[in-house]
This record gives C-alpha cells, sequence and structure tokens, in this order.
C-alpha cells in the first residue's frame, strides 16, 4: 500500500481522537449548563457549528455547490445526524447516564454495518473482534443497568445511534466523492437547527448569562468535534478507524475526575485496558499489513 494511503490511515485516526476529545468536553460543559430541555441544548450546539463552518467557507471562498449525485447523501447525513443527536440528547435526559452513554456508542457499530450494506466496505474478523472487544470494554466503563431497555428514551436512544451511524457513513461516501468537509458540517449544522426552530419558538426556556456561556462552549466543542469527525471519515473508513471513538470514554473519565472529582473504580480500569489494547491491536495490524511485516 502506497505511502499516501497510510498517510491518510493516519490522519483519520489522529482526527477521530481528536473529535472524541472535542465531544467529551462538550459533554463537560453541557452538563456545566445545567437543566434545560434538551432540544435547546441540541440547538446552540448546532447553531455554534453553523456560525463556525460558515465562517471557514466564507473566508475560504468555498462554494456551497453540491454535485448532484451526492445531495441524496447530503440530505440523508442531515436527516439522521439529526435524528442522531436528537437522540442522544433525549435519551441523555430520560435515562441514566450510563444508560445514554453505551446506547450512543452504538454508532460506530452502526457505521461499520451500513459501511458494509451501503459502500460494500468488507469486514474482516480481525476488525469485528477488536470492536467487540471495545464494545465490551466500554460496558465495564459505563456499567449500564438496562432496567429500562423496552421503555420509550431507550429506543429513542437507539434510534439516535442508529442515525449517528447512518450519517458518519454518509460523510465517508461524500468524502470520496470529494465534498468538502465544512461544506458537510453547515448543511448538517443548518439543517439540524431549522428542524428545532418551530419548538424553540414555542417552549424556548430563559437562561443565565453563564449558562448561555456553556452552551456556547458546549456548541463550540462540538463543531471541533463534528469538523474532526468529518474529516476522520473522508481520510479513512469507518472499519478501520471507528474502534478509536471509543477513546472519548477516557477522555470523559480524565475530564470528570479534573472537573468533577469523579474517581473511577476498578471496572472502570478493566474497561480502559480493554479499549485501549482493542484501538492499539488495530492500529498494529494495520500498520504492520502496510510495511509487509506481519
Amino acid at each position: 500500500m502506497s505511502d499516501f494511503r497510510q498517510d491518510t490511515y493516519l490522519r483519520g485516526v489522529v482526527m477521530i481522537i481528536l473529535s472524541a476529545f472535542c465531544f467529551a468536553c462538550m459533554n463537560v460543559f453541557v452538563r456545566l449548563a445545567g437543566d434545560m430541555p434538551s432540544i435547546q441544548k441540541s440547538f446552540f450546539r448546532n447553531l455554534v457549528a453553523a456560525v463556525l463552518a460558515g465562517t471557514i467557507i466564507w473566508k475560504d471562498h468555498v462554494s456551497l455547490e453540491v454535485k448532484n449525485e451526492a445531495r441524496l447523501s447530503l440530505f440523508v447525513r442531515c436527516f439522521f445526524g439529526t435524528i442522531g443527536i436528537l437522540g442522544n440528547f433525549y435519551a441523555v435526559d430520560h435515562l441514566l447516564v450510563a444508560d445514554a452513554s453505551i446506547l450512543n456508542k452504538l454508532s460506530p457499530f452502526f457505521a461499520i454495518i451500513f459501511s458494509y450494506l451501503l459502500l460494500k466496505e468488507e469486514i474482516s474478523f480481525f476488525q469485528a473482534v477488536c470492536v467487540g472487544t471495545a464494545f465490551v470494554g466500554c460496558l465495564f466503563v459505563v456499567k449500564p443497568g438496562f432496567e429500562n431497555t423496552v421503555s420509550i428514551p431507550a429506543l429513542v436512544g437507539v434510534c439516535g445511534g442508529l442515525g449517528a451511524g447512518i450519517a458518519y457513513t454518509m460523510v465517508r461516501k461524500m468524502g470520496t466523492m470529494g465534498v468538502k468537509g465544512p461544506v458537510i458540517v453547515f448543511y448538517f449544522s443548518l439543517f439540524s437547527c431549522l428542524a428545532v426552530v418551530p419548538w424553540i419558538v414555542f417552549h424556548f426556556t430563559p437562561m443565565s448569562l453563564g449558562q448561555l456561556g456553556m452552551l456556547l462552549l458546549a456548541g463550540t466543542c462540538a463543531a471541533g468535534g463534528q469538523f474532526a469527525i468529518t474529516k476522520a471519515y473522508t481520510y479513512a473508513p469507518a472499519k478501520k478507524i471507528s474502534i478509536y471513538d471509543y477513546s472519548q470514554i477516557i477522555f470523559a473519565t480524565v475530564l470528570g475526575y479534573v472537573m468533577f472529582g469523579e474517581i473511577p473504580d476498578s471496572l472502570s480500569f478493566i474497561g480502559y485496558t480493554l479499549i485501549v489494547a482493542a484501538s492499539l491491536a488495530m492500529f498494529l495490524k494495520v500498520t504492520c499489513k502496510r510495511k509487509n511485516a506481519c
């Protein structure tokens, strides 16, 4: 395999880890923002991303025109991405945080599945084992009770993970079609904002300046995460890099300890070990294969 393709794979890994860090920071700021409707939180999350993406597009003179063959993929990304965000925020507001987190972490699995179904990207046994190992590690960390597995909030959370998985698959597809990352982020963020405007108009909850500041910071981190993960999936297939999305669990734990004094238990450390081991195994496997050393 060429050095160029190896370089793009490494860039994809760096970008998806960066996105995981940004989303972990987003969760911290969302928590610091206090109690308010999840739809309102999602609105500010996407509003900031739309403004930042629009600024980049204007500054770099990037065209907003999308080729005809990519428009359907863009719409699917926007539609299911919005479902993913709303489902995740709704689950966070109505379930245990652990349960909502594990439901959200179903998205990489859906991304791999739909990459196989829609993009015909094959999944090897080794990749499946690594992803499964990381998922088990995720269970150790969040320790979900799943008492409400059949409840509406849990089903909504699953739909959120499904929506995000389909959305990331479309990001990958559009990346191979030459659609720029900022354009994808801008259209998605704008679509998501407009989709909830009617609710915001009739159900807006007043906020303090402090709460607004936290939401703006959350939106900024979310935008960074969105740009990074969009770049990641344009660099490499989901089956090769989605495993690194689990690094968000580790970032969240460190930030939780620093910001809120939360100390992980022994089960969490078992989970961290499994997540890091699976990610390292995937990285070494791909690297060695490219170097014809294994």
